[in-house]
């Protein structure tokens, strides 16, 4: 979602500003701007186009400064417009941007409308500006801390002032923000972003700033003060070597993102499980064993694909570890009477780790008294692990492609790690079905190499596909999640209506809206529920339906008019989830390039969802 670069130096930074938009346009965004303190006054640039346009008009106008913000912009108060982008202004003597939403915008814009300020845009982002102005009384820092207490919402903000201009201040609630200390010889200079990404080749030494935290950004110096009962007081924190490759963000052979993340879910599986070569609980922490011993259900909290890996996770953590497990979307979950379980492991999925949804019914649960918690999550610093007692950092890489791929693929095998380390703990795996779900793991990456193998078959598909409006996706047992993630990949790149449904549910109302008009994907594993499975089809092909059907090579189902079959290289049993949901991957992927989608950026999307 939205991303802010911030920096104040002794050498011109709006190069570092720009370049820093660019590493975080994998979050999405729909306009973009750049502010720096030039000649003794505020200068911007803004737009509603991408970074390098914004990078055109930067250089068209002669924009350079030593302090400046940038930021990318997804719209949620005021339409995608450059009066609504940011940085803003007030009285031409503060500038601000931010990530987040302030819950009580109208109250306060209502004030500062009666206190003379005028207000040019529809954004909550405006109110603070003018706050902070209204607060400023010659010292920035003390007016962004009387501000922010008067804000009720989440923020990540970065702000200076005309004239204090060797000075950013940032302020973070509810959104994530970094401070980065500089490194370049000779030149006193310190940064702050959204995400560590954004300052790969500036800086590799990092601060995460906590919950509550301001600092204060001078050339040389910064010092940061915690939010206390009593208002603010100052702490010091740690600094880390955080590694942000950017080599990471090239596409290389690549069409599109998407496309180079997909072919590389092979690497991650394998990154992701470098080193287990036992299953034991301490892959998830040292105080993993008692945590494990004392609980007796598991509940999980997750948004969007997470969700679906969470539900898939359910299958397996109950036929395998025999234990009572419960999936919740992080967004429904917070807001419910629900009844808590003080024995229950909470276990929260996220790429990003900064998941605002998921963060919110994480600390939710953790009020209703559920203290075992345990995150599966791509980033070893989000603030997900910083809360979670217990994680499992996948090893994906970074992912830029909105819609994810290889992340899920990822936290599907930490999750079924969990459910092996789990099923031990409570006796239920012996030593022979460790050894032998070990050595499937281990063969993951030839396996998914094989059904990457399949991408010609599955693009032939695709130019059906590309002329539908609606496609139905059917799945059974644990793989009816993964019909679930196929249907959203479709609708989220290629904009085709997709639902998904269990197979058995066909006769209660799907169908109803199978005839030749709409293609049905079936995800069709050799297991116990391929005969019923087979059953459902017909279903299909009675009322003229037409089969779309990635089968294993010994489900017995043959290609015929109306049926398409495509088969799999291998039946991969309790793990075949994880090479199911490739080809529908490819699926989607060839099916949006075919209709020439914006597949690494899809329209009213954002990689990041850091605000509610």
């Amino acid at each position: 979602m939205c991303g802010i670069v911030a920096a104040v130096s002794q050498r011109n930074i709006v190069s570092i500003l720009v370049e820093g938009l660019k590493r975080l346009e994998y979050r999405g965004y729909d306009s973009c701007g750049v502010a720096v303190h030039q000649d003794g006054m505020l200068r911007r640039a803004r737009s509603t186009s991408r970074v390098a346009e914004l990078d055109s008009l930067i250089r068209e106008d002669g924009v350079a400064g030593f302090t400046g913000i940038a930021h990318t912009r997804w719209a949620t108060h005021g339409a995608p417009a450059v009066h609504n982008a940011h940085p803003h202004f007030s009285r031409e003597r503060i500038a601000l941007v931010h990530n987040g939403i302030i819950e009580n915008h109208e109250d306060l814009r209502a004030s500062l409308t009666a206190r003379g300020y005028a207000f040019t845009s529809q954004t909550d982002t405006e109110v603070i500006a003018h706050l902070i102005d209204h607060h400023y009384e010659g010292d920035l820092f003390a007016a962004v801390k009387a501000a922010i207490l008067q804000l009720r919402g989440a923020y990540a903000i970065a702000v200076f002032c005309r004239d204090e201009p060797h000075r950013v201040v940032g302020a973070r609630a509810g959104s994530p923000l970094i401070l980065g200390v500089g490194q370049e010889p000779g030149v006193s200079e310190n940064f702050l972003a959204s995400d560590a990404m954004a300052l790969a080749g500036v800086t590799n030494q990092i601060v995460y700033l906590e919950e509550g935290d301001v600092v204060d950004l001078q050339p040389g110096k910064f010092w940061i003060e915690a939010r206390v009962e009593t208002g603010h007081a100052r702490v010091e924190r740690e600094v880390r070597t955080v590694h942000a490759h950017s080599g990471a963000a090239e596409l290389g052979p690549y069409r599109h993102f998407m496309q180079k993340e997909i072919f590389e879910q092979p690497r991650a599986i394998g990154d992701t499980l470098e080193g287990v070569t036992s299953i034991t609980p301490e892959l998830f922490g040292d105080a993993a064993y008692g945590v494990f011993k004392e609980i007796d259900s598991v509940l999980i909290l997750a948004c969007g694909t997470s969700y679906y890996a969470g539900c898939t996770a359910k299958y397996w953590l109950e036929s395998i570890a025999g234990i009572s497990t419960q999936v919740e979307i992080a967004s429904e979950y917070r807001y419910r009477h629900s009844v808590p379980n003080p024995r229950s492991l909470v276990v929260t999925i996220s790429q990003s780790g900064e998941t605002a949804d998921t963060i919110a019914a994480l600390k939710h649960a953790r009020s209703l008294g559920m203290a075992h918690t345990l995150t599966i999550c791509n980033v070893a610093t989000s603030a997900m692990v910083r809360e979670c007692k217990l994680a499992y950092i996948t090893r994906a890489g970074v992912e830029i492609g909105v819609a994810s791929t290889k992340a899920f693929t990822t936290q599907l095998a930490g999750l079924f790690l969990l459910t092996l380390a789990i099923a031990q703990v409570r006796g239920r795996l012996g030593e022979a079905e460790e050894a032998e779900h070990l050595r499937q793991m281990r063969h993951l990456p030839v396996a998914l190499q094989g059904v990457l193998a399949l991408e010609p078959q599955i693009m032939a598909w695709s130019e059906d596909f590309a002329k539908k409006q609606h496609a139905l996706f059917l799945g059974r047992g644990k793989h009816y999640p993964i019909a679930l993630e196929g249907a959203l990949k479709l609708k989220e790149i290629s904009y085709i209506h997709a639902e998904a449904y269990p197979a058995g549910e066909l006769k209660h109302g799907p169908l109803a809206l199978v005839d030749g008009n709409m293609p049905v994907v079936t995800v069709a594993p050799h297991d116990e529920l391929i005969e019923k499975l087979k059953s459902n089809m017909q279903e299909v092909r009675a009322r003229g339906g037409e089969l779309y059907v990635f089968a294993d090579t010994d489900s017995r189902i043959e290609s015929e008019p109306g049926i398409h079959v495509i088969r799999m290289p291998e039946h991969y049993g309790a793990l075949s989830p994880i090479l199911h949901v490739v080809p529908l991957q490819l699926l989607a992927y060839h099916t949006a390039c075919a209709r020439g989608t914006d597949v690494d950026k899809p329209r009213n999307l954002a990689k990041s969802v850091t605000v509610e």
